[in-house]
């Protein structure tokens, strides 16, 4: 992708958001997450949502990557337990310490404040 991860954005000393930008971007990951977890009959979970699997094309909009560790939930299913792990600091927290998978660990990683979220404040 042109533009990078959102890694590469934020924070950043050398690139810069304004607050429009991170609310449009925002809403693209989180329209891709919908996609995933109400789209199919198979629920898909990503499982590790995080600023470096977030990319930026050309025109700025949001795609998210890097499905290497994402779950499927079968129709019905609510959860899925599981050995793998994600990155520390964006796992919610009965994914990290339980192994509970579900799409509610997406939507914690999208929204838990952390050092790269895109709606974090920068400090300067």
């Amino acid at each position: 992708m042109p533009n990078g991860t959102l890694e590469k954005w934020i924070p950043s000393h050398n690139f810069f958001l304004d607050m429009l930008q991170r609310i449009d971007i925002m809403i693209d990951v989180a329209s891709a997450m919908d996609h995933l977890h109400n789209g199919y009959s198979t629920f898909v979970v990503h499982c590790d949502l995080k600023p470096s699997n977030g990319l930026l094309d050309q025109e700025m909009i949001g795609h998210v990557s890097d499905f290497a560790i994402a779950k499927l939930l079968g129709a019905g299913g609510d959860f899925v337990e599981t050995k793998t792990i994600a990155t520390i600091g964006y796992t919610a927290p009965e994914y990290g310490q339980d192994g509970i998978v579900s799409t509610s660990c997406d939507i914690y990683s999208l929204w838990h404040p952390n050092d790269g979220d895109v709606y974090k404040k920068e400090t300067r």
